[in-house]
């Protein structure tokens, strides 16, 4: 932690990444702000994110209406509208934060010899319109965020600190239902503290370890989603989980995804034999949404027994991959894959969750003070699936759509009660922590295999059965033993793996992330909805307070 230990702030932001982070900084003038990450502050999503940010900034070849239009139809049916042209436009504006943040974005020299902006094109887009940092946006973004986060005197930054309930009022005796504070636990020493919050804003992250496969860090867990599920908010769409169509395949590589960029530049899907196959499936071939070349690549894969296809880009010169893909270069090469040479092995992994906790438009979920933000959130934004570098547009624009509903709130909410302390008296150390890496492998396992990029009525219950037999299990152990971060971690992905399980199930329909050969084809007799699930109509995880 840095600056002071508080038992108390205005507002508490649960995540350290674009989200949680570029909101502490618009807040931090006039409240204070608590920021909890569950480790270091760079592990979190956005630090990875390489592509970049999507902004119209080129106003003679692009248009706010074009990148509006791209994104409702790589969200097959699905966005919000209203939230698509809420998004587009703040674009530019949030760009220019950044750079007052300090973010260094890639330049050129023009015909006049004047910097400007270098945009890159990728999948789904119809103009290059992506903003970044060479191959490392995300690590500029979040490098420079937490600089000015430490450096302000009213954010504390705590580090190794996770979060374990929300505490609501109700929990409390009183008659209405608000946010007032969380329990969080202390990993460093193994203690659980409550923390009293006027707001709490939940930029925890997706989903997306609860997958064997998975281009995110090891926080993926879907917390925030599950914290907000037990607190009783609703959750959308979950059956909408977006597979990274090209991750590094190699049995030394933790997970490097392979910028959807390079696609972006010329980059070349092709088998074994070198033949190339994307004009079998799109026409946009390379540059079809994520969706469609992910199944591209999935079935190539499964058709042929391959274990994996490849991402040619050696046509291009060693300097123009040098220039554009600096760490994508160099990562490969330790590697022994000169990509100036030779192809990159490529495989599918899970990448991305669409859905999440509801919002509106100011990012407000059900219950009043609770906030959600970034990828924890859905928003309305991505539909069925979000198109290439919306995310950490989306982290920006809704966290100043929350920081200007919290300056509009924050006087009206009463403060925060006296919270009560967390009671241990009834468990005691685990010896049997085992349990929880078999447990954790076996929902990771048989999500990969029965509710992954392709799907059928059969393997889903078939995941749902397991899931069950898993869920009593871990809900049992979670009663008796002490707490940890793993055991955390784990109880919220069984509830998220049933979320997503149950919002499959309910879809009888292929569209965007979520295809099943049983309805291979989208509905067309009424307009698409959203899987909405309810927690007091699903039954709601027993909560220790």
């Amino acid at each position: 932690m840095t600056h002071r230990e508080k038992p108390q702030f205005d507002v508490l932001i649960v995540g350290s990444g674009g989200a949680g982070l570029s909101l502490a900084l618009r807040l931090a003038d006039h409240y204070t702000v608590g920021v909890l990450a569950k480790f270091a502050l760079t592990e979190c999503s956005t630090f990875y994110a390489q592509g970049g940010i999507s902004a119209v900034l080129d106003d003679r070849h692009d248009s706010v209406e074009s990148h509006v239009e791209d994104t409702l139809v790589a969200g097959a049916g699905l966005c919000n509208p209203d939230v698509v042209r809420l998004t587009a436009g703040k674009a530019r504006e949030n760009i220019e934060w950044l750079r007052q943040q300090g973010v260094h974005f890639t330049e050129f020299k023009d015909a006049e010899g004047h910097s400007q902006l270098h945009l890159n094109r990728e999948g789904g887009h119809s103009h290059r319109r992506i903003v970044h940092s060479d191959d490392a946006t995300g690590k500029a973004v979040a490098l420079s965020l937490i600089e000015r986060a430490q450096a302000h005197g009213n954010i504390s930054l705590l580090e190794n600190h996770n979060m374990v309930e929300l505490i609501t009022t109700d929990k409390l005796g009183h008659a209405d239902k608000r946010i007032c504070g969380a329990y969080v636990l202390d990993i460093a020493t193994g203690n659980v503290k409550s923390i009293a919050a006027k707001i709490i804003v939940l930029a925890t992250g997706g989903a997306n370890k609860v997958y064997l496969y998975s281009t995110n860090p090891h926080i993926s867990t879907g917390d925030g989603i599950a914290l907000a599920w037990r607190a009783g908010c609703r959750v959308a769409n979950m059956e909408f989980m977006q597979f990274h169509p090209t991750c590094l395949y190699h049995p030394s590589a933790r997970s490097f995804l392979i910028s959807e960029a390079v696609r972006g530049e010329g980059g070349r899907l092709i088998l074994p034999n070198g033949e190339r196959f994307m004009h079998r499936y799109d026409e946009r071939m390379e540059l079809a949404p994520r969706d469609i070349v992910a199944r591209a690549i999935d079935n190539e894969i499964k058709t042929h027994g391959f274990d994996c296809v490849y991402l040619d880009i050696s046509h291009k010169s060693r300097e123009f991959i040098r220039q554009h893909f600096p760490t994508i270069y160099s990562q490969c090469l330790e590697l022994d894959i000169d990509i100036s040479q030779q192809p990159i092995p490529v495989v599918p992994a899970a990448h991305y969750t669409c859905g999440g906790v509801m919002t509106d438009i100011n990012a407000r979920t059900d219950i009043p003070g609770l906030y959600a933000i970034g990828e924890v959130a859905c928003t309305g934004l991505h539909g069925a699936n979000r198109m290439a570098s919306n995310s950490l547009l989306e982290c920006l624009v809704f966290a100043e759509q929350a920081h200007l509903d919290i300056v509009r709130q924050f006087d009206k909410l009463p403060p925060p009660p006296t919270l009560p302390q967390w009671d241990e008296s009834q468990v005691t150390d685990s010896d049997e922590e085992v349990v929880i890496a078999h447990n954790w492998d076996e929902l990771r396992r048989f999500m990969w295999d029965y509710v992954g990029i392709v799907r059928t009525s059969k393997r889903l219950e078939r995941a749902m059965n397991r899931l069950l037999l898993l869920k009593d299990e871990i809900t049992e152990y979670y009663g008796q033993f002490r707490i940890t971060s793993d055991l955390l971690e784990l109880r919220n992905l069984v509830i998220v793996a049933e979320l997503i399980i149950r919002s499959a199930q309910q879809r009888k329909e292929s569209r965007g992330l979520h295809f099943i050969k049983d309805y291979p084809e989208p509905c067309t007799d009424n307009p698409p909805q959203n899987t909405i699930l309810i927690p007091e109509r699903a039954g709601i995880a027993p909560t220790r307070v």
